[in-house]
């Protein structure tokens, strides 16, 4: 869900440290227009499994993977909890 959030306060940021964004959801077309320029590889996944998932493959040695919501998921999770419960298991499961 779209908080209406302005993604370019953090377009320096993104463009000097982010290789790939890992989307989740239904709607990331902000996300997308946002990033499109600066990052090279934007995927969108449906839920938390496939989202670990494509951050490890398109990972290497070294790389940090950050879980940085930056919408409400109320159609994907109960709260905060949940999300953060379904990645650390995710990552834990590769």
């Amino acid at each position: 869900v779209d908080k209406g959030n302005d993604y370019s306060i953090v377009k320096d940021m993104v463009k000097e440290k982010v290789k790939a964004i890992v989307a989740l959801g239904t709607d990331n077309t902000k996300i997308h227009e946002a990033f499109k320029d600066i990052v090279p590889t934007i995927v969108d996944t449906s839920n938390m499994d496939d989202a670990v998932n494509a951050a490890y493959r398109l990972g290497t040695d070294g790389d940090v993977v950050l879980l940085s919501p930056a919408c409400a998921s109320f159609d994907l999770f109960k709260n905060y909890e949940e999300r953060g419960y379904l990645f650390k298991r995710a990552v834990r499961n590769l």
